[in-house]
């Protein structure tokens, strides 16, 4: 879902190790020591940055290997602070398979939650594609929200996450 901030569909003048290009968006890639902290969507035509340190390298290796693999298993660590039920419902999300889909609702009835509340948590997550927030869709099967939005660019990166995992 990405974090609620403009940073996360827009960028910004945050520092990043890596920028990537993908079809849907250019990845922007922070890291901290050892951690992930954050990928953010930035607009295409945004310009790429080789990776800076090792770990900027491996992850944007890994994200080069999704794009290839849609099966690829992520293995990084990852440094995202939140609420416990935040926590709760980003580990409900990564265990959610590649080409399978979640709906908040699922979510919520497993964690003894409310789909609102993992709706927001979705959009609190700071390192989307690695914890696949846009596996998460509504209810009655539709796409639901993406980066706190419910319309526009954020959808359509979500369709094509989806469609690319279908594949």
């Amino acid at each position: 879902m990405g974090n609620s901030t403009n940073n996360q569909v827009f960028g910004s003048i945050r520092q990043y190790q890596a920028k990537l290009i993908t079809p849907f968006a250019v990845l922007g890639i922070r890291t901290e020591e050892d951690w992930l902290t954050d990928i953010d969507y930035l607009p295409i035509g945004t310009r790429p940055l080789t990776p800076k340190t090792l770990l900027a390298k491996e992850v944007y290796r890994q994200l080069e290997a999704y794009l290839t693999e849609p099966n690829f298993l992520f293995d990084l660590c990852l440094h995202i602070s939140g609420t416990t039920h935040q926590q709760r419902v980003w580990q409900a999300i990564q265990a959610i398979p590649s080409g399978e889909t979640s709906s908040y609702a699922e979510i919520a009835e497993q964690l003894h939650s409310a789909p609102r509340a993992v709706g927001r948590a979705c959009g609190a997550n700071r390192i989307p594609i690695v914890i696949p927030c846009h596996r998460v869709i509504s209810k009655n099967g539709g796409l639901g929200g993406f980066m706190n939005a419910s319309d526009g660019d954020p959808l359509e990166i979500k369709r094509w996450l989806l469609r690319h995992e279908s594949t």
